[in-house]
């Protein structure tokens, strides 16, 4: 938020809760600063997000008054909640002057488009259902590299215990892209394709290295256009 949006902020939350007045001019421009400051990397407004009525929610349910962090915590749960949701698949369509074999093109989509979702500035690409066509072929041979040995059924059961192949069956199902079907480039994991990505002590990371994800999506893409 800009300044001139806390102030606009603190004034809704002050007539909300008349104990924040504060009479004392060089006070409210202390306040103000401070909350500027804080609240320099949360919208005022986004997909799904509005701080004035993060903030009315806090007054209207905590006794206690409301800080900066009663907003911003919020707002990082949001964000962190809306990137989890978006599958980052790179839709054509929403690039025509985008060449297909311009993989430092998809890249430069892909992290633009991932950053304007994080921010709030463009709604999250969701799942696609794919249930016939060459899509869901496309699925069945993504399953099927994977290696199927059990039914559906038990492999549903035992998702809790094998994460990361859950995790890769769902992306194959919903036709996503798949950080561990290419390698990771990051110099400092250079994890091998299939194998997870790795943190600064050589444990596997829950999460792929974003630029693992750039290169999966534009890999995905260059795939549907073959």
């Amino acid at each position: 938020m800009t300044p001139r949006e806390v102030a606009a902020l603190l004034a809704y939350v002050v007539r909300l809760d008349p104990r924040l007045a504060l009479d004392d001019p060089a006070a409210a421009d202390e306040r103000l600063a401070q909350w500027s400051d804080l609240l320099s990397d949360v919208p005022a407004q986004a997909h799904g997000w509005d701080a004035a009525r993060t903030a009315r929610d806090h007054i209207a349910r905590s006794p206690y008054r409301i800080q900066p962090s009663d907003v911003s915590r919020p707002w990082h749960t949001h964000k962190a909640d809306v990137l989890s949701r978006h599958v980052g698949t790179f839709e054509p369509t929403a690039h025509p002057n985008l060449d297909p074999d311009d993989v430092d093109g998809y890249r430069a989509a892909l992290t633009a488009e991932r950053r304007a979702v994080a921010a709030g500035k463009q709604a999250p690409t969701t799942h696609r259902a794919l249930t016939a066509g060459p899509a869901a072929r496309e699925v069945e041979r993504r399953l099927a590299q994977l290696g199927t040995y059990m039914p559906r059924t038990v492999a549903q059961a035992l998702a809790a215990q094998r994460p990361r192949r859950a995790e890769r069956e769902r992306l194959a199902a919903t036709g996503a892209p798949d950080p561990l079907d290419v390698p990771c480039r990051y110099e400092h994991c250079l994890a091998a394709r299939n194998q997870p990505c790795r943190d600064h002590r050589g444990n596997a990371r829950s999460r792929p290295h974003p630029s693992r994800v750039d290169d999966a999506t534009a890999h995905h893409g260059q795939d549907q256009h073959a």
